[in-house]
């Protein structure tokens, strides 16, 4: 790596962990019911929100009825999704009258967007209308965002309760973190990416003449009926537009990922600039990063919050050095052949395939580890022309659950679900009761946590043995050999991981992969939250039992290194068999080792 890179990648950890402090400040406040400036001038809004709704805001949820509230809100929203895509050629807001989507794609969709998943079987600027884009998917980034950090809260709730029934009002929760939250950081990012040149129009496509028409040659039946070469000249090219700005924003800061475009953060109309990149990949964890101040915060310790993004920023750094140079080494093979892969004079190799020139090496590789760290699934390169070693760190990434900051709301309650399991298998080691801030780990925890751990590998290596089984699977795989098993493992790993990005080869717009993959999605975002609100019932039904002797304290060094071990081993004894299968071999057969 060069010095440039090394700058590169400091910059954007260092103004990361810079903004998470007076952010997750200002979440905690915003959870508290505290002074934070904008709940205290839109409360009038707020109450407006609750007297419309009918929600009495103090009326406080048990976890069965919190969880509640929240499938049936979940579902309501994805049937809204699905309906507006069947039904989108009849309504406004149309202007390339775009047909309706197939049932099983709007069903994949729906799903996705709903999930906080945000994969996408479909070209954007060819299949969805404006209103569908903005009414549907939209408004689901940030409900689904909201929906995460609520059910964060309603556990930290769960730790810092004393023998008490109840977890908060969901709906508060839902609207605090979407009125106070993600709105207002969502205009603002907004705002800085259309001076960007982010577009931002209600207007039709343009169709605009080429600087220099381009000329190619395809055969076409002559007289005698055999295919003749004839010259096709193409002097103009019609421009995808629409609201793009507006619903980039709340994909990154929601941890979405969802593009207004097909290539999503590649096109230059939704990424256009060197400033827009760092400011769209800083959003991305920009918020995952920040609630773990917020947690430490609630709970009374900072120190607790600082411990778990000490664990998660350690695996993320490391994880960047395995991936910019596995870029930037390039491709063996073209090298034994003398083939120059350098881009110009300053940038003497690497693998540039699938990457655009205006970010180069550096920043796609962090973007690719920054966006599957997170539920993000956002690209602004195409991961299925990484390197083998490249394309295994975000696989892997996504593998370790997406704890790794992970989404909002749902990275942070998935590593404390692993902290929980840490503390108690250090119990188990001295023989003391665990306890995890000042609650008793019992079996009850213990089989939750086992639930939200064991799901997401079941979805992705389940889905995948079926694909690679199946006609239906195999049929939509063009690439054959291992790099071919890469795409299906990585599309059933993002998918049941609710990440959303792709090793694009694989054609995935089929009713096989629509349905097996909206499954995945399901299964994996509702069968974690339950279990995790249920955890956090039991917890707050607990008393607070006082640190002794025997405690563990998780705020040292020593706990972060367990913290880490025991992702880092739950993610290797699951899935190295698979990615021997896959990325491994690949990489062996890269370099000819036989």
């Amino acid at each position: 790596m060069t010095a440039n890179g090394y700058i590169q990648i400091a910059c954007y950890v260092i103004t990361l962990l810079t903004l998470a402090k007076p952010l997750g400040w200002y979440m905690a406040r915003i959870y508290e019911d505290k002074p934070a400036g904008l709940n205290r001038w839109l409360a009038p809004l707020e109450a407006l929100i609750y007297r419309f709704s009918g929600v009495v805001p103090k009326q406080e949820m048990g976890w069965t009825e919190y969880a509640a509230a929240l499938l049936v809100f979940n579902l309501l929203g994805m049937l809204a999704v699905f309906a507006l895509q069947r039904l989108q050629t009849y309504l406004p807001l149309n202007p390339q009258y775009l047909d309706g989507i197939a049932p099983d794609s709007a069903f994949n969709t729906a799903v996705s967007f709903a999930t906080n998943t945000n994969w996408q079987g479909y070209g954007g600027e060819t299949t969805m209308s404006y209103l569908t884009q903005m009414v549907g998917l939209t408004v689901q980034n940030f409900v689904s965002a909201a929906t995460g950090m609520a059910v964060l809260v309603a556990l930290i709730r769960g730790f810092i309760g004393r023998n008490q029934d109840t977890l908060g009002n969901f709906w508060v929760d839902l609207t605090r973190s979407t009125l106070y939250i993600l709105l207002p950081l969502s205009l603002l990012l907004a705002l800085l990416l259309a001076g960007q040149g982010v577009v931002q129009t209600f207007g039709s496509y343009q169709t605009v003449a080429l600087v220099e028409p381009a000329v190619y040659e395809q055969p076409k039946p002559g007289a005698d009926g055999r295919p003749v070469m004839v010259r096709v000249e193409i002097k103009k090219q019609t421009l995808a537009v629409g609201p793009a700005a507006s619903q980039v924003a709340i994909k990154q800061l929601g941890t979405n990922g969802g593009g207004f475009f097909n290539v999503n953060s590649a096109h230059p109309f939704e990424n256009p600039t060197p400033l827009s990149n760092f400011l769209e990949m800083l959003s991305i964890l920009l918020i995952p990063a920040a609630l773990c101040h917020t947690f430490g915060t609630m709970v009374g310790d900072t120190r607790q919050g600082w411990a778990i993004l000490a664990a998660m920023t350690v695996v993320f750094v490391a994880l960047i050095f395995v991936t910019v140079p596995a870029e930037q080494s390039g491709n063996p093979a073209l090298a034994a052949l003398a083939v120059d892969q350098s881009v110009n004079a300053a940038q003497s190799g690497g693998n540039m395939e699938g990457k655009e020139t205006r970010f180069g090496i550096v920043n796609s590789a962090l973007w690719a580890v920054a966006t599957t760290a997170a539920s993000n699934g956002s690209v602004n390169s195409m991961h299925d022309s990484f390197t083998p070693v490249g394309g295994l760190v975000p696989m892997w990434l996504m593998q370790l659950g997406e704890v790794i900051y992970g989404g909002v709301g749902s990275g942070l309650y998935g590593m404390i679900v692993f902290a929980v399991v840490a503390v108690f298998v250090a119990g188990l080691m001295i023989g003391r009761t665990p306890e995890y801030l000042g609650k008793k780990i019992e079996a009850y925890e213990m089989k939750m946590a086992a639930v939200v751990i064991l799901i997401p590998p079941l979805m992705v290596l389940g889905g995948s043995a079926l694909a690679v089984m199946l006609d239906a699977g195999k049929a939509s795989v063009f690439n054959p050999g291992t790099h071919g098993f890469s795409e299906v493992l990585y599309a059933f790993s993002s998918a049941g991981n609710n990440n959303g990005s792709a090793f694009a080869g694989l054609s995935a717009n089929t009713p096989f992969y629509n349905v097996a993959l909206g499954l995945a999605m399901l299964f994996a975002r509702y069968w974690l939250i339950v279990p995790v609100l249920a955890m956090a019932g039991s917890l707050a039904a607990k008393k607070i039992v006082p640190a002794g002797l025997g405690t563990l304290p998780t705020h040292t060094p020593l706990f972060v290194a367990l913290l880490i071990g025991t992702v880092l081993l739950v993610g290797a004894l699951t899935f190295v068999p698979a990615l021997a299968l896959g990325p491994v071999v690949e990489h062996l057969q890269m370099m000819n080792v036989h």
